[in-house]
């Protein structure tokens, strides 16, 4: 029995059925309460629940830290809402029943709101009440409803914008496809929250309305029925009836009140890592000089004859004391950065004079760095963990997700400042050779056009450096406004990772060098031992293996597949020896991957392909073994750039497919002039694909 328990999973059955019950129940005792005759002492209970229910909530919200944390706001509001209508129909009810036995007929909370609260008067009750339906429903929840009614807008137009800049971090190895999933998750939710906080926010003004035409159904109905069955004199129902239906009402608005607050506080917040306490108090007590001007205004005035001095002078004497607290706390943290720096400088260069002294030898000999990224003084916060730099964990990023999409580990990234650049540029070197540069505005975002962003925005215009899309630097509270406009924004951080992640992707190949190869070897040899010992160096050197690899890499194909590799290899090796040769035949093997690379899962797949004619000439010219005419060279060149921008326009990866004899000669003589062009042979294409011709190179 207890293994099918066990099996069954029980326990966690149990302790979430009562969850999962609680909102079925709770809707059933509201329609019991509103049809239901209730005892007076219940009665009491539930109004003593309903604020503290009301309580919770408030108390909830303000310790929120981020709205989606109490995403179930709106259904909550709703609940209350509607246990507010009941109890004020359940008490209603009872007050014309039994009001006429005295102040208590409807339970002691409601004659305590009724005569304690407001002095037993009903006139001063009426206003009270007036004052609390005008607070709550012209002030609260008015401005809380617009407040939703705006970001729900602004957060449904800024979705693609949102959506855009996950995939781009997502494209730039900056996150996972977990991270870019939960992201995704968080942006619907928020949508879906503003667009029910839009819709609640109604809730409550509707509360506010009924609580006028309740509060006037009673005093009139508590009239006709005390004078007419009851017996009792006009002023004796009236004022009978009118205190318990002024003690119904405030004990029902409070809560109200209070959940309009909570409702205001969750859509006018914005979301950090602090709650509204810390937020409020962080932020208007925090600075010396705002409390000690406005120790000095209140100061003035209460020197004033006729003002209240000493409550004046008291609160001065309060604020000076808090700025000379908040200055005192200042001094005792200063910012010693710069005298560790000029620590630093001085102990360089007594190092300097030193090593200058010293005869010279193989440790001054310096080996270039296969990957480095130079930044200028401006951006070295970028890369300063201390100073919350995102540039190291993302440039960190970059690394896993190119290892784990290519097949092996690329060369550490070596990030220096360099003072010979300017304060905001940076570039981006290969084996000492600068392959990449760009210029950075680190306190601001950068508003990419992906093509069919819409209006223009006020800021600095620039050029995306990885893609050479047109962009400007704005500031960040425009940030939400290019992203409605369709804008892609992004940080300085993210420029510069995206754009050093589009250069390792174009020098894969630069970037597999012989100690890759045999690390990758070594990484192989602990899971296939006995396949690797036979190939390597029996069948295949490490040169002609690497050199294949190399080749696979260079036109974007992940050697991931590594049993794969080494069986085609080891299959044809033993008869062919020209590198080119081997890496056709492992393509044709990869066909499956490498046509899942380029067109996903589409059964139709559109390619450019090449005219008969053209083709024709091309195997000649292959056969014989000279070079491609220049006629026909020129031409090749201009009709691939016509195709490619054909194939873009189309949405489609820009793929050229050939014939196996052309394809690694065709893919060399285009392939330094169009990076983005993948070239593949029929062999390669998988079976089950209906290929499509949406563009042809010919001989004109």
């Amino acid at each position: 029995m207890a293994n099918i328990a066990s099996k069954l999973r029980l326990p966690a059955f149990k302790d979430t059925q009562w969850q999962i019950m609680a909102g079925p129940v709770l809707i059933m005792l509201i329609l019991a309460m509103m049809v239901l005759p209730l005892p007076a002492f219940l009665l009491d209970t539930l109004f003593t629940f309903n604020i503290v229910l009301s309580l919770m909530i408030l108390m909830v919200a303000m310790f929120t830290q981020k709205t989606l944390e109490f995403s179930a706001f709106p259904t909550v509001l709703l609940f209350s809402t509607l246990l507010r209508l009941a109890l004020n129909i359940a008490s209603t009810r009872i007050i014309l029943m039994e009001g006429h036995t005295g102040a208590a007929a409807a339970g002691r909370v409601v004659e305590a709101f009724g005569h304690f609260l407001v002095g037993g008067n009903f006139a001063i009750g009426i206003v009270v009440f007036a004052i609390l339906i005008i607070i709550n429903f012209m002030v609260i929840t008015k401005g809380a409803g617009r407040i939703a009614e705006v970001g729900a807008r602004f957060v449904l137009d800024g979705m693609p914008g949102k959506q855009m800049a996950i995939d781009a971090d997502l494209n730039a190895g900056l996150i996972g496809e977990a991270e870019a999933k939960r992201r995704r998750s968080e942006v619907t939710q928020e949508s879906d929250f503003y667009g029910s906080m839009d819709g609640a926010s109604k809730f409550v003004r509707g509360d506010a309305i009924a609580g006028l035409l309740i509060m006037a159904i009673n005093v009139v109905g508590g009239l006709i029925i005390g004078v007419m069955q009851h017996g009792l004199s006009v002023a004796e129902a009236g004022e009978t009836y009118t205190l318990l239906t002024i003690g119904d009402g405030l004990v029902a608005q409070i809560p109200a009140l209070i959940i309009s607050t909570a409702a205001g506080v969750i859509v006018t917040r914005v979301s950090n890592d602090e709650d509204i306490g810390e937020q409020m108090v962080g932020q208007l007590f925090n600075n010396p000089r705002v409390m000690l001007l406005s120790g000095a205004v209140i100061g003035l005035l209460g020197l004033i004859p006729g003002m209240p001095n000493l409550v004046f002078l008291m609160f001065t004497a309060i604020l000076l004391g808090l700025a000379w607290w908040l200055r005192g706390r200042e001094m005792n943290n200063p910012n010693r950065r710069s005298a560790v720096n000029e620590d630093k400088d001085s102990a360089s260069a007594l190092a300097a004079n030193d090593q200058a002294t010293a005869e010279a030898s193989w440790e001054d000999v310096e080996m270039e760095d296969v990957l480095g990224l130079e930044v200028g003084y401006r951006l070295i916060p970028l890369v300063d963990s201390d100073q919350d730099g995102q540039l190291l964990v993302r440039v960190r990023g970059i690394r896993k997700k190119f290892a784990q999409e290519m097949g092996f580990l690329p060369p550490a990234i070596h990030i220096r400042d360099n003072l010979d650049l300017a304060p905001g540029d940076y570039r981006i070197l290969l084996k000492g050779v600068e392959i990449g540069s760009g210029t950075m505005e680190p306190e601001r975002w950068m508003a990419i056009n992906p093509g069919y962003a819409e209006g223009e925005l006020p800021g600095t215009p620039c050029v995306d450096p990885a893609f050479g899309l047109p962009a400007c630097w704005i500031d960040e509270v425009l940030r939400e406004q290019a992203q409605i406009q369709g804008f892609t924004v992004v940080d300085p951080s993210s420029v510069i990772a995206t754009h050093l992640n589009h250069l390792i992707t174009l020098h894969t190949d630069e970037l597999f060098s012989r100690q890759e190869t045999q690390q990758l070897l070594d990484r192989i040899t602990k899971e296939m031992p006995k396949l690797v010992e036979d190939l390597i160096p029996g069948v295949i050197s490490v040169t002609l293996f690497h050199k294949v690899l190399q080749n696979l890499l260079s036109e974007r194909v992940s050697i991931r597949d590594m049993r794969t590799i080494i069986d085609t290899l080891a299959e044809y090796a033993p008869v062919q020896n020209d590198p080119d040769e081997l890496t056709s035949q492992v393509r044709i093997r990869l066909g499956r991957a490498i046509t899942a690379q380029w067109f996903r899962n589409d059964d139709d797949i559109k390619v450019i392909g090449l005219d008969t004619s053209l083709e024709k000439l091309l195997i000649q010219s292959l056969q014989s073994g000279s070079a491609i005419e220049p006629g026909i060279a020129e031409n090749l060149m201009r009709q691939a750039d016509r195709a490619i921008t054909e194939q873009q326009s189309l949405g489609v990866s820009p793929v050229l497919l050939v014939n196996p004899a052309l394809r690694t000669m065709v893919s060399r003589f285009l392939r330094r002039a169009f990076p983005q062009l993948a070239v593949l042979s029929t062999l390669e294409i998988s079976n089950n694909k209906t290929v499509q011709m949406t563009a042809v190179i010919g001989t004109h």
